[in-house]
């Protein structure tokens, strides 16, 4: 089950890119994107990272974090950071753990089989730590502006 509006945001502490440990509460006090994807370099996962990319300029004018997190490798990340130019950290959840926190890890279906995996989802959390909004089922193509308008 997803972590529902207004409920405190799990903490964790992951390898970033680089291999640093990462922790939410590093973020106290700052409004956070934290968006979980199934995998890097993959169409889908590349739409999604790279509009993020292309709106940073608008996350840094408001003062908001982005972190992206999938079950890869730091040594994945950090190919498909240089690959695209991303400048935001990802982090490596390769046990999942986070993801089955966030109540994101489930059951997936693609060309009749079913597997688990990340149920691509999108979590706005407060400078206080707790859950603003929810963006489950998320569709890559656009999603950077949905989240942009949600913080206005």
């Amino acid at each position: 089950m997803t972590i529902g509006v207004s409920e405190r945001a799990p903490e964790f502490v992951l390898k970033d890119e680089t291999g640093e440990l990462t922790r939410l509460y590093d973020f106290k006090n700052q409004p956070v994107v934290l968006y979980f994807y199934p995998k890097d370099d993959t169409p889908g996962c590349t739409t999604e990272a790279c509009e993020f990319r292309d709106d940073f300029s608008e996350y840094i004018k408001a003062g908001v974090v982005v972190l992206g997190i999938s079950p890869d490798s730091p040594n994945s990340h950090l190919k498909f950071k240089k690959k695209y130019s991303l400048p935001f950290r990802l982090l490596a959840d390769e046990d999942h753990s986070v993801c089955e926190a966030y109540g994101v890890w489930g059951l997936k279906k693609m060309y009749g089989k079913e597997y688990f995996g990340v149920l691509r989802t999108t979590f706005l959390i407060s400078p206080d730590g707790l859950i603003k909004a929810v963006f489950e089922n998320v569709k890559p193509k656009g999603h950077s502006k949905e989240i942009l308008a949600a913080l206005k």
